[in-house]
């Protein structure tokens, strides 16, 4: 029987195998295998730069630092798995966990699958990825690529606008499509951005496709109005998908606490969930910041939390042993 189970990888994920295996619990981690919505070491691993993460002063590729991760967390005794869960059971004590028709039992799990950005479904979003369109902006929108150029942010929600007023700090204009005449945003977001020389409103549009070159990357997008039916072309340097994310936290429906948009519930200040000895760490768990580094912060206390609970258990069981 396993000690802890850890489901997911990226940030969070080899941050928490990092944690448990120096505190000599050997974590098994199942990274998943590669398809459509499952990609090992996280949303990282399609981002071409990364500037933001403490400790590399010349910036890093998104795979390079998630290799980083996978190395040191294997250096300390933590067994990767290219596998993906299908199935768990949370019903009861030793926890099973499912992938395809082999079974293991583990003591503990901490949830670390992330969540994925939602996108349009474009054709020219995928070739163009990391090329000039993203869907983070405190990610990249500090990226030589978008300083100083215009660019294009897809929505009307919250998501939209902070993106929106994030990125007019750095690009010469930026514009916001939006499919309808009214933003879904709160008034004051909606505000801030209408208020913004710098930031332009394309109401009644949506992209119909994404343009640009193998040399340049994006260097546009061409917008459909959608009462008129006319297109017309916007030169843009970036496209910045912006509405929302999908927590990759299906295999979990029934067991654990979900908000309304399928975040994994913790106890305030903690990585607890509502089965005891099940943690949640990163993205899965985090609707607001999404970065890299709190990401990595929640899995260490994940780690914690799931190593100090086991040695309560340990503890106990030992007293009880001795009546």
């Amino acid at each position: 029987m396993e000690n802890v189970i850890i489901i997911g990888s990226g940030p969070a994920g080899y941050t928490a195998a990092l944690y448990t295996s120096r505190a000599n619990l050997e974590p098994l981690m199942f990274e998943g295998e590669i398809s459509k919505d499952i990609t090992p070491g996280g949303q990282l691993m399609t981002t071409t730069e990364v500037e933001n993460y403490p400790g590399y002063p010349e910036g890093v590729t998104g795979p390079d630092m998630m290799a980083d991760f996978k190395k040191q967390a294997e250096r300390f005794g933590t067994r990767i798995l290219s596998q993906t869960v299908t199935e768990v059971d949370f019903s009861d004590t030793p926890f099973k966990v499912w992938s395809g028709e082999d079974v293991w039992e583990t003591k503990a799990v901490i949830v670390a699958t992330g969540a994925n950005a939602k996108y349009l479904g474009l054709e020219s979003e995928e070739k163009f990825m990391n090329r000039g369109v993203s869907a983070c902006a405190t990610c990249d929108g500090g990226l030589p690529r978008f300083r100083n150029k215009p660019v294009a942010v897809v929505g009307g929600g919250d998501t939209a606008m902070e993106e929106a007023l994030f990125l007019a700090r750095f690009a010469s204009q930026v514009h916001v499509v939006h499919r309808r005449d009214k933003f879904r945003a709160s008034p004051i977001m909606a505000d801030r951005v209408l208020e913004s020389d710098k930031i332009t409103v394309e109401w009644n549009s949506v992209v119909e496709e994404i343009q640009g070159n193998d040399d340049d990357g994006v260097t546009g997008v061409r917008l459909k109005d959608v009462q008129t039916g006319e297109t017309r072309e916007l030169a843009c340097s970036g496209y910045f998908a912006a509405i929302g994310h999908k927590p990759n936290t299906e295999l979990f429906e029934g067991w654990l606490d979900m908000d309304e948009t399928g975040y994994l519930k913790v106890t305030p200040d903690t990585s607890f969930t509502k089965v005891e000895g099940v943690f949640a760490a990163g993205d899965v768990a985090d609707s607001v910041y999404r970065q890299a580094v709190t990401a990595a912060g929640m899995g260490c206390r994940a780690a914690i939390d799931c190593t100090r609970w086991l040695e309560a258990l340990e503890a106990a069981e030992a007293r009880q042993g001795g009546r």
